[in-house]
C-alpha cells in the first residue's frame, strides 16, 4: 500500500472522527436546548395555572379567568410536542379548550380570601407581581397584544389598590373590636394616605371617604380615652410600613 493511500486513509479517519464528535455535540446541544425550553414552558404554565386557581375570588373576574386560561392553553400546546406521552397534559388541553369556548360565561370558582393580616396581604401582592411579570413577558414575546397588556397592567394596579383597601380596612376594624383605637387610627390613616397618592384618586373616592370617616371616629375614641397621640410601635405598625411601598410598579414598563 502506497504512502499516499495510507495518508488518505489516516486523514479520512481523522475527518470521520471529527464529524462524529461534531454530530454528537450537536445532538447533545439539541437535547439540552429542548430540556431548557421544556423547563421554561413548564414553569410558565405552572405559574399561570397557580394564578388561575389560587388568586382570591374578590380579585378574579371572568375576563381575567379567560385570559389566564388562554395563556395556559398556549403554553400547554407548546409543551405537548416536548412531552408527547403526557396524557394528563392532553386532557388539560381539551378541558381548557372547552372553558375558553364559553367566553365571558367561563365559570369562576375561586373562593374569596379575606386579607386580614400582613402575611396574607404579602402573599396576594406576590401573586399580583407574578401576574404582572407573566403578562409583561408575554407582551414582549408577542403572545399577548400590546394594547391588551396595557389594559391588564392597569387592572393589576387597580387590584393592588383593592388589596390595600381591604387590608387597611380589616386591620382597622379588628383594632376597634379589640378596643385599640390608637391602632385603628394608624390603619385608617395609612389607608387615607395610600389612596390620596394614587394616580387616579377619583376612582377611589368612595373608599377614601369611608377611610376618612373611620379615621375621624378612631381619633374621637382616642381623645375620649385620653390616649397619647404619639405613634404606638407594634407589629401592626411594622406590617403597615412593609406594605406601604409600591416597588413592583418601579419596574420598566413594556410600553415605555
Amino acid at each position: 500500500m502506497s504512502p499516499l493511500v495510507i495518508t488518505i486513509m489516516v486523514v479520512s479517519g481523522i475527518f470521520v472522527l471529527i464529524a462524529i464528535a461534531y454530530i454528537n455535540h450537536m445532538v447533545e446541544n439539541n437535547k439540552l436546548e429542548k430540556a431548557r425550553i421544556k423547563a421554561d414552558v413548564s414553569d410558565r404554565l405552572r405559574r399561570c395555572t397557580d394564578l388561575a386557581e389560587a388568586l382570591p375570588g374578590q380579585l378574579m373576574t371572568p375576563a381575567l379567568k379567560l385570559l389566564l386560561s388562554r395563556l395556559q392553553l398556549h403554553f400547554s400546546e407548546r409543551l405537548l410536542p416536548l412531552d408527547r406521552n403526557n396524557s394528563g397534559l392532553k386532557a388539560s388541553i381539551d378541558e381548557l379548550r372547552k372553558l375558553i369556548a364559553q367566553g365571558d360565561s367561563i365559570p369562576v370558582n375561586n373562593p374569596p380570601q379575606p386579607i386580614a393580616n400582613e402575611a396574607k396581604a404579602k402573599e396576594v401582592r406576590f401573586q399580583l407581581e407574578n401576574l404582572h411579570g407573566q403578562l409583561t413577558r408575554c407582551a414582549k414575546e408577542g403572545i399577548l397584544p400590546t394594547n391588551d397588556a396595557k389594559h391588564w397592567l392597569k387592572e393589576i394596579r387597580h387590584m393592588l389598590t383593592q388589596v390595600h383597601i381591604e387590608f387597611f380596612g380589616n386591620l382597622g376594624q379588628q383594632a376597634l373590636q379589640q378596643q385599640q383605637p390608637g391602632q385603628a387610627r394608624l390603619a385608617f390613616e395609612r389607608g387615607v394616605q395610600y389612596l390620596r397618592k394614587q394616580p387616579e384618586p377619583a376612582a377611589y373616592k368612595a373608599a377614601l371617604k369611608k377611610f376618612e370617616e373611620q379615621l375621624a371616629r378612631a381619633n374621637a375614641m382616642v381623645l375620649e380615652n385620653n390616649q397619647p397621640s404619639a405613634d404606638e410601635p407594634s407589629e401592626l405598625d411594622e406590617g403597615l410600613k412593609a406594605l406601604d411601598g409600591d416597588d413592583m410598579w418601579k419596574k420598566k414598563s413594556i410600553y415605555d
